[in-house]
């Protein structure tokens, strides 16, 4: 005559359940489960978190490259006013430095 014992085990996510039949001339074993789909679930959020935290990320990225940008055009545009400002006050100058001068006499001849 065959025997059969069953054993279930769960842990909340997973049942196990474990058949073991005995006849008169061996045994046989046959293990069935179910469940498990809490890990997929979890590797899965896992993931969309990764993927959320990534783009955050690119985009701040993005955007700081955007302000550096506009910093130093900004600045640039600053300094070439300031370039042209002095740059006309030296030209003025130098009119007026040239417009003062009078003539040298010219040299005696002998």
């Amino acid at each position: 005559m065959a025997t059969e014992r069953v054993t279930e085990r769960s842990d909340g996510v997973t049942t196990e359940r474990v058949v073991e039949t005995t006849p008169n001339t061996g045994g046989t074993t046959v293990v069935e489960r179910s469940g498990g789909s809490g890990a997929g679930l979890l590797i899965a959020l896992a993931v969309i978190v990764l993927v959320a935290i990534g783009a955050w990320y690119l985009f701040n990225a993005s955007r700081n490259d955007a302000i550096r940008t506009d910093s130093v055009s900004e600045a640039a545009s600053s300094v070439a006013s300031s370039v042209d400002t002095a740059a006309d006050s030296v030209a003025g100058a130098a009119d007026q430095a040239a417009d003062s001068v009078t003539a040298a006499p010219a040299p005696a001849t002998k």
